[in-house]
């Protein structure tokens, strides 16, 4: 993907303190994925690549917004799924921390590590477990200062 390819909200959403964003906004992103695909084809599709993209950039909502059908479309109890998944909780983590509840971000903490492979060398989806176990290591530090 080129950069002009990326869709990038004005803002992120906070539930709380800013806009909702307008119904339908993140369906171009959404709709390419379609049930049936590949894990390999999913990790290359927009929403896969958009949910990585907003995470990194601190729009957590909106990650799991795009994620959402992907997780969907893979197949139930598939590393891939469960991976998704982990992406997804670490993503409302991130968000939870950010409306001030870190008990709430502590508890999904726990919930996408449990989704992940305990090897940190895994690559899945293009991703490595050890990004994402990162992650949670980061957040779980944060919220650690906030309790």
């Amino acid at each position: 993907m080129s950069a002009g390819d990326w869709f990038l909200p004005a803002q992120a959403y906070v539930p709380g303190r800013t806009a909702r964003h307008p119904e339908g906004l993140f369906d171009p992103v959404r709709a390419t994925v379609h049930p049936g695909m590949a894990a390999d084809d999913l990790a290359y599709s927009a929403a896969f690549r958009h949910g990585l993209f907003y995470i990194e950039r601190g729009f957590y909502w909106e990650a799991h917004e795009v994620l959402e059908p992907v997780w969907m479309a893979l197949p139930d109890g598939s590393v891939e799924r469960r991976f998704v998944q982990a992406l997804i909780q670490t993503a409302n983590g991130l968000l939870k921390l950010r409306m001030g509840r870190p008990k709430a971000a502590q508890r999904l903490c726990r919930i996408a590590r449990a989704l992940l492979p305990e090897t940190r060398d895994a690559q899945i989806m293009t991703v490595g477990a050890d990004e994402v176990h990162a992650m949670i290591d980061s957040l779980e530090v944060s919220v650690r200062c906030e309790l």
